[in-house]
């Protein structure tokens, strides 16, 4: 009887064994947070343009009516802004954000948008709005990576 009880603590034994290395498995898939794919070419970028003093509704008005074209051309902007802060560095600036599956289709979405006669009128509308540095027009560009915390991807 004695050799009866000890098979039976040790099956007793096994069995919480198995069972607590199964759940810990089990919870650990269940728990497990999936890695950022980077293997993702996606890219954000940011336009900030410097407007002549007082220039921004004007500009505004402006990208309003462009942005059904940057659609049409592939240019996923993600939000326009312009700054509540009266701050002298911001006041006259138009912000963008435009989401791109790479630099490269950025590139070619970009040079399709520019090569559209329908876009004159609005280049040719903004130009005396935008504020000129050197001769060469004040807006600001920057690519950008998601970083692997962010919700955005």
């Amino acid at each position: 009887m004695a050799s009866r009880w000890k098979f039976k603590g040790w099956q007793l034994c096994a069995t919480a064994v198995a069972s607590f290395a199964l759940g810990s498995l089990i919870t650990a898939h269940l728990t497990h947070v999936p890695e950022v794919n980077a293997d993702s070419n996606r890219v954000f970028e940011l336009m900030v343009y410097h407007t002549a003093p007082g220039k921004v509704p004007a500009l505004e008005s402006i990208f309003r009516d462009l942005s059904k074209l940057q659609t049409k051309h592939g240019l996923n902007v993600i939000g326009y802004w312009v700054p509540s802060d009266e701050s002298p560095a911001w006041k006259d600036t138009f912000v963008y954000l435009i989401a791109h599956p790479s630099q490269d289709d950025a590139r070619k979405n970009w040079a399709a948008l520019h090569a559209d006669p329908a876009f004159l009128p609005y280049r040719t509308a903004a130009m005396p709005l935008i504020e000129q540095v050197n001769g060469a027009f004040h807006v600001d560009q920057v690519f950008m990576h998601p970083t692997d915390f962010s919700e955005m991807k």
